[in-house]
């Protein structure tokens, strides 16, 4: 891999929808950046500290909210005297985001009294009364034609279809759910999927003219739904719960047709490659090494400055045979939102696998094949599971654990890579849209990598380590 310097940021980052443009937060400015070169295309100074950055779908603007304000402000990278400045008042502003055809700005205010559309082309604004949630329950279709936004009137959940043209509401139909937590539209835009809040295992398909298409509910007396997912192609829906297990509906009658538990034990039969990240000393034959005496001084503080002191910054994967059990922690069930169930997961590209991280298994990744239903891989990190994404353009993985490593995985093998940078620790990655770029984040400052080789396709050999820092 090829890493960039790192630069500056204090908060949200974002990589424009073409690929083309970076944008940063750094306190109250917003910096843009050309990917390929990382220079500074625009500079553009908000009236409060950034929140949040999102590009228009067409990458032309840019939206940052101002929620200490509240307010949000919009620039275009363009025209870089055009701004325009959204301030709701008393009624302040909770979250904002952009409509699919990047003329319209969605506000919700606090106590989701109401959720506000403005218009860049005409100043106009459309209100809707009392959305459900703030940053969720609004979802909009691949085409950009038609927007599902959830309200809750006199205690019962409804989900309005709205025009994205026209802003008027075409339909309204209420949901059989006592405290909806979700809406997603299916990637064709056939369906809609709405889940019921954690105390209650309750997942419904809808079309889009209202009809209940499947009611689902795996179990009763429990702690519900933590994650939906779609697959890209549309054909799988995945559902994890808090009962640390994923089900997968099929699109054609929507029954389960397969389940993924998350054990603490893997035992034989098991054709999954297990990893394991372990620490790789260094190995240097300094039999025949003459350093000057000015060099020999200044060793020990730079070996302790660099984490190099007793060989522990490198480290690589270890293939584990089973049986085996995997570390994991006893959830606090006498406080709210116990760290347990699937907390993560997202399906690849092509819709072959699927990734999930079980929350009391924090420093493990299941990775799931869902042509032959079965565990691919799994990857047990020293360090608790921060982030991973799919690289959008080929079946690759990355993930990072606060650590200076990033760690990769494909269906041929696994593999760590140091970071080129004085400690430096991933806390959040993203990758542009057109794979060539990977955005890296540390708590206070952000560099970019490029992967100039893949993995070798050939199978994994099972009976050796595979391979380490790069």
């Amino acid at each position: 891999m090829e890493f960039t310097e790192s630069f500056k940021q204090t908060g949200p980052c974002s990589f424009s929808p073409d690929s083309r443009f970076l944008a940063i937060a750094v306190d109250y400015r917003l910096v843009v950046r050309d990917v390929l070169s990382l220079k500074v295309v625009q500079l553009f100074s908000c009236v409060d500290k950034i929140s949040s950055v999102e590009w228009a779908p067409d990458s032309e603007y840019i939206l940052c909210g101002l929620y200490k304000r509240p307010m949000v402000q919009a620039w275009s990278l363009s025209q870089p005297d055009w701004t325009c400045k959204i301030d709701e008042g008393p009624a302040g502003i909770a979250y904002a985001r952009w409509s699919p055809d990047s003329r319209h700005i969605l506000t919700t205010s606090e106590f989701q009294l109401r959720l506000t559309v403005w218009s860049l082309v005409n100043t106009a604004c459309v209100h809707v009364q009392w959305p459900k949630h703030g940053s969720k329950g609004v979802s909009f279709t691949k085409d950009g034609k038609f927007a599902a936004i959830c309200t809750r009137r006199d205690c019962k959940d409804y989900i309005n279809l709205l025009s994205c043209h026209s802003w008027e509401i075409m339909t309204v139909f209420a949901i059989d759910t006592v405290d909806l937590a979700g809406v997603e539209w299916s990637p064709y835009d056939s369906a809609i999927v709405v889940w019921d809040s954690l105390l209650e295992y309750k997942v419904l398909i809808y079309s889009p003219d209202g009809r209940c298409l499947f009611k689902y509910l795996a179990y009763e007396s429990g702690l519900g739904v933590k994650t939906v997912a779609w697959s890209p192609c549309g054909q799988f829906l995945a559902v994890g719960s808090y009962d640390q297990a994923v089900r997968t509906l099929n699109h054609l009658t929507w029954k389960t047709f397969a389940e993924f538990s998350h054990a603490g034990y893997i035992r034989s039969p098991c054709n999954a490659a297990i990893y394991k990240e372990v620490d790789d000393p260094w190995q240097l034959d300094m039999s025949e090494l003459c350093l000057s005496e000015g060099l020999s001084r200044n060793m020990p503080d730079n070996g302790a400055e660099n984490g190099t002191e007793g060989g522990g910054s490198r480290v690589k994967y270890a293939v584990m045979d089973v049986p085996i059990t995997l570390p994991s922690l006893k959830p606090a069930f006498d406080k709210p939102n116990p760290k347990q169930g699937i907390g993560m997961l997202s399906w690849s590209s092509d819709s072959h696998y699927f990734f999930t991280r079980n929350d009391n298994m924090p420093t493990v990744l299941w990775i799931w094949d869902i042509c032959r239903l079965e565990l691919a891989a799994v990857l047990v990190q020293k360090d608790p599971i921060r982030a991973a994404a799919w690289d959008p353009t080929c079946t690759r993985l990355v993930l990072c654990t606060e650590s200076p490593h990033l760690y990769m995985w494909t269906p041929s093998g696994a593999c760590c890579v140091n970071i080129p940078f004085l400690n430096f620790r991933i806390v959040d990655l993203k990758w542009s849209s057109n794979g060539s770029c990977l955005l890296l984040k540390e708590r206070e400052s952000f560099c970019c990598a490029t992967i100039i080789s893949a993995l070798p396709e050939e199978e994994p050999d099972h009976s050796d380590d595979t391979s380490e820092d790069e």
